[in-house]
């Protein structure tokens, strides 16, 4: 199977070709992964979520017309399986190093780790940020994790959650205006970062 295309796999796959789609799946699970644990930076909700997109994806394969790539329509997939899993679930703690940089005010420094007190703030304001991000509506989560944590341009993250881009556009102005009120107690003049594009 190894030295087989992914078309030639897929047809094989879709006339329930279990070890096709096995090979399918041992090429595409490291990224599939990856995406989810980026997404939720939990091992286990991860490997779980990931396991689950396999499921759906081997089920629904027949109906899969090759409009796009293979992984794309997985990536697809793993998306739709972890936003519904965020709406389900209540208990994920994350942690978004690339929001933290953006919206933080004072980047990470040797001055900031080696004083306790401004390290101690720091901590707090990465506790406020997971918070605010957690308690973002699902769709407004899902595009600015996408764009600003996945760093997927609008045009993708349009297609992965099948809206326009317009409307990833638009979801993202609001999620950093949300953000933005949450935090804004807690910045110094960093809010403002959260407005660009």
């Amino acid at each position: 199977m190894d030295d087989l295309s992914e078309d030639q796999l897929l047809r094989l796959a879709k006339q329930e070709d279990v070890e096709a789609f096995t090979e399918l799946a041992r090429r595409y699970q490291g990224r599939i992964y990856n995406l989810i644990l980026g997404l939720t930076k939990n091992h286990l909700d991860a490997a779980d979520l990931a396991q689950d997109t396999f499921l759906v994806a081997y089920k629904f394969l027949r109906k899969f017309k090759q409009n796009s790539s293979f992984y794309t329509w997985l990536y697809r997939i793993a998306v739709n399986r972890t936003m519904n899993f965020f709406k389900k679930s209540q208990r994920e703690k994350r942690k978004y190093e690339a929001v933290i940089q953006e919206i933080s005010p004072e980047k990470p420094s040797e001055k900031t780790v080696s004083n306790p007190e401004k390290s101690s703030l720091r901590e707090e304001l990465r506790n406020k940020i997971d918070l605010a991000i957690q308690a973002l509506p699902a769709p407004y989560k899902a595009a600015f994790v996408l764009v600003e944590y996945e760093g997927m341009s609008h045009k993708k993250a349009a297609y992965v959650l099948k809206c326009s881009e317009n409307t990833v556009s638009w979801r993202l102005h609001k999620a950093r205006k949300m953000l933005q009120s949450k935090l804004s107690p807690y910045l110094k003049g960093g809010s403002d970062e959260l407005q660009k594009d």
